[in-house]
């Protein structure tokens, strides 16, 4: 079976994984949600390459008009504009972090060994998991060398299969396979891609690449500093075990459709951008009429000639189209994610979607602080330390910043002396007007009414001074 762009959707696989490199049935039930997906994050680049498999081709439309066409048309970033925004919310705030050692928090200014920082990192979990559905985290040590913990995403895509049991009430990975590529040195400056299959069990892990014959044998093994496999799941819209699906699938349902709108109206745009011009009443017999710069035409008694241009009104119905699919697609990435319309309703109403719609959102910042969470203890076991910690990924989803009026207007309550001065820095810290690190109860501690308390200590007692009493002790 078939969908409408042409992608093979099948409910069971036949035949059994036999190779390390073969993906799991898990795997196949979602890669047909995965390709418009993956295709959109392309933009406009990547939807071209798949021509009509997005762009059909009109029956009657000649291969030079539609390659054309398909060379004109571009794909609106809507899928890329909610995704990095949706991750950007997540991430809006930094990361905090709680009694972890002073090591994992140096560390964490580079997790990956990349040159990201948490912070960073975070984000880009946050983008694979809304995109995909969920996203798996590995916390490695280098195999060569003092190493130290990094931590490395996978997408579902990348998660070959796995296998579980539930010991002592929790289910745990006793397999798992990841599929990596890797970039290597080719000659003095030449490079090439190389595909490897990671295969980890509980104390211990091997590395599977492709010999001359094509087949997958194990390169490299060693043992794990852990007994369990250092692997973490973070969903944004679970379906079951290991299984997602992608929470913008729909919203790029209908990126496509604007597209293929949009290409439509700019077609008809560029064709009926030069006025035609028409002669009438000529005699079927006459020689090819022509007109130009310097060209004289003799009309016959009854012809005439005029230019023949749209009036527009014909493409009203398209712009209407477009902008419903704009409004329609921004509906459903701030209602079913956020909880906010961008229809006219009440405040309660507003409200009550509000507190429904969060929870997508809520859902996801929760995944991701449990999938740090998971993280930090993998981390911290490597160092074999206690000091494990904890984090807390932001929730506070929308700007709150307060205007300079609401501002002024603070400024004289605490100036008339209607709120205190600790309320005062409360709403200026939630405003976003002072800094998360801001600590209030400190700032009040080092003022008294209003006004900075003398923080220079004494000045210490002359050297001169201190003999003398020393001698009338004396005396």
């Amino acid at each position: 079976m078939y969908s409408a762009y042409g992608r093979k959707f099948t409910r069971e696989r036949t035949g059994f994984t036999t190779d390390v490199n073969d993906p799991s049935q898990t795997w196949f039930l979602q890669e047909p949600h995965w390709l418009l997906i993956e295709d959109l994050a392309g933009g406009t680049f990547e939807i071209r390459l798949k021509h009509r498999k997005y762009l059909p081709q009109e029956p009657r439309e000649q291969d030079e008009s539609y390659e054309n066409r398909l060379a004109r048309s571009t794909c609106p970033p809507y899928f890329q504009r909610l995704e990095r925004m949706l991750a950007g919310m997540l991430t809006r705030k930094p990361v905090k972090l709680q009694d972890i050692s002073d090591t994992i928090r140096e560390q964490l200014f580079d997790v990956d060994l990349q040159g990201n920082d948490l912070n960073v990192w975070t984000y880009e979990a946050a983008r694979k998991m809304i995109r995909y559905g969920h996203v798996g985290v590995l916390v490695d040590v280098p195999s060569e060398g003092n190493g130290r913990p990094y931590w490395v995403t996978y997408t579902p895509r990348e998660i070959l299969g796995y296998r579980t049991e539930v010991i002592n009430g929790k289910t745990i990975f006793t397999q798992l396979r990841l599929l990596e590529k890797l970039i290597e040195a080719d000659g003095e400056y030449g490079e090439k891609e190389v595909t490897q299959v990671r295969v980890l069990y509980r104390g211990r892990y091997e590395i599977h690449r492709k010999n001359d014959d094509g087949k997958f044998i194990v390169t490299d093994e060693g043992n794990l500093s852990t007994p369990e496999i250092p692997f973490s799941v973070a969903y944004a819209n679970r379906l079951n075990y290991m299984e997602s699906r992608p929470p913008l699938e729909d919203i790029a349902e209908l990126n496509i459709k604007a597209y293929q709108v949009q290409s439509d109206l700019d077609n008809q745009l560029h064709i009926s951008a030069v006025p035609l011009l028409g002669f009438f009443g000529f005699p079927q017999s006459s020689e090819e009429v022509s007109a130009g710069p310097g060209e004289a035409i003799a009309f016959p008694a009854e012809g005439r000639a005029e230019y023949i241009e749209p009036t527009g009104r014909s493409f009203d119905s398209q712009f209407q189209r477009l902008e419903q699919l704009e409004k329609q697609i921004n509906e459903l990435g701030l209602a079913a994610v956020l909880g906010q319309k961008l229809s006219a309703e009440t405040a309660e109403a507003k409200k009550i979607d509000r507190s429904q719609g969060d929870s997508t959102m809520m859902v996801v910042a929760q995944q991701m602080q449990d999938l740090i969470d998971n993280c930090l203890v993998f981390h911290a076991a490597y160092l074999n330390t206690s000091e494990v910690g904890s984090s807390f990924v932001n929730r506070d989803f929308l700007s709150s910043r307060l205007e300079p009026q609401e501002i002024q207007a603070l400024l004289q309550l605490y100036t008339a002396g209607t709120i205190t001065q600790k309320t005062l820095l409360d709403q200026l810290t939630q405003g976003e007007v002072l800094g998360d690190e801001f600590d209030v109860e400190e700032e009040v501690e080092a003022t008294q009414m209003g006004g900075l308390i003398e923080t220079d200590p004494p000045e210490p007692e002359t050297e001169e001074e201190e003999p003398e009493e020393v001698e009338q002790e004396e005396e």
